[in-house]
């Protein structure tokens, strides 16, 4: 027995149930057509016409508003007609305009279909004298109908509930990806900040020490001694931060004591101290009351003078800087200006430092500015908010 090609398959299987139903109530009703009347070519005729009636039912989720309306008019015209009440296809009928239809639709359809298949059950009563009783026969026989509706409007209700659930349910785990995917992006974008910092200052240093000791590697070994142990500890310095700026992305090292602590303006110090050795004069001036300040500043902070440092010693052929910390009521005012000729990075606005700067300050919502400077030189000034980084 060959089996349906595939495309017709997918399109039969999820209405196999609707069509085996509609074939065993054409049956049904073919059979109840074929007593209405003795007459063989009205028989036949009828037949073929509850038949293709109930067949129609095959299609009751997709068309149900027209589908009720073949169950309707041939119910109402067998009662009529030939008195017989079958209203087994109405009531799946009427079952399915409230499943499938659109509520507004199905009141109207459903009311439209209840007067039709009242008329035929009115009509054969005999209303003289009046009782209740009469009516209460044609409700009884109409209330399956409306039970069927009812019926089929909750299932709709409750179908159209969980697809609300599951429609959230998608949205909540596309946003839990999305804030994942941020979140990682973020993090790569701190790291490959706090990377650059360690990295662009520390190799800067040595650079600077290591062409001090070439240069007066046979005049004066002693300095060219010492040069070349300041890059040794610059150098050591480097790695351990690296160590600890690397050792937070795997699991149960964050804590290390082996890493170098997470740098803060108590170790400006010691970073004006490796500059001075470098052969740049630094000054340090500090404005306002000190007092604690969350991490996020301290080491944003700490790595704004030191980036805008490692510009001038690598840029700007500058002799002098001068760093100012300003503590404010609500912000940390940092600036460091130097007397150097050229820009630390061009015209101020590019490079990967001054970007990286920019990026810290935004995250705690304060501002960078970076150009040349009123007296010559260059000059980077950030505002750093306090209050913000506390919430």
């Amino acid at each position: 027995m060959t089996s349906l090609p595939a495309p017709w398959r997918a399109r039969l299987e999820p209405h196999a149930g609707d069509i085996l139903l509609a074939g065993a109530i054409a049956v049904a009703a073919a059979v109840a057509a074929s007593r209405a009347t003795s007459d063989e070519p009205a028989q036949v005729l009828l037949v073929l016409l509850a038949g293709s009636a109930a067949l129609t039912l095959a299609f009751r989720s997709r068309y149900p508003v027209l589908v009720l309306a073949v169950a309707a008019l041939t119910t109402a015209f067998f009662a009529l007609v030939y008195g017989g009440y079958w209203p087994f296809a109405a009531i799946l009928a009427f079952y399915s305009v409230g499943a499938h239809a659109p509520r507004r639709s199905a009141l109207l359809s459903g009311a439209i279909a209840l007067v039709v298949l009242a008329v035929p059950l009115v009509h054969e009563i005999d209303w003289s004298p009046f009782e209740w009783s009469k009516v209460a026969l044609v409700v009884g026989r109409l209330a399956p109908l409306v039970a069927a509706w009812i019926l089929g409007d909750n299932v709709r209700t409750r179908r159209a509930y969980v697809r609300a659930i599951e429609n959230r349910a998608a949205q909540l785990e596309r946003e839990r990806e999305a804030n994942a995917r941020r979140a990682a992006a973020e993090e790569q974008a701190r790291i490959a900040r706090e990377v650059h910092d360690v990295v662009a200052h520390n190799l800067s240093v040595i650079v600077v020490q290591a062409t001090a000791a070439d240069a007066v590697f046979d005049s004066d070994p002693n300095d060219a001694r010492h040069a070349v142990r300041a890059i040794g500890s610059t150098a050591r310095q480097a790695l351990d931060e690296l160590r600890r700026v690397l050792g937070v992305v795997r699991a149960g090292e964050a804590a290390s004591p082996a890493f170098a602590p997470t740098p803060t303006l108590d170790r400006l110090d010691g970073l004006l101290d490796q500059v001075r050795t470098a052969g740049l004069d630094v000054e340090l001036e500090v404005a306002g009351e000190p007092r604690p300040l969350p991490s996020a500043v301290e080491l944003s902070a700490y790595r704004i003078v030191q980036e805008a440092l490692t510009n001038t010693m690598r840029h700007a052929h500058a002799e002098h800087a001068r760093v100012s910390l300003r503590f404010a009521g609500e912000a940390l005012e940092v600036e460091v200006v130097d007397d150097g000729t050229t820009p630390a990075s061009g015209n101020g606005y590019g490079g990967r430092g001054l970007i990286g700067m920019r990026e810290r300050a935004a995250t705690l919502g304060g501002r960078v500015e970076a150009g040349p400077g009123a007296g010559g030189g260059f000059r980077v000034a950030a505002r750093l908010p306090i209050v913000s980084a506390e919430r």
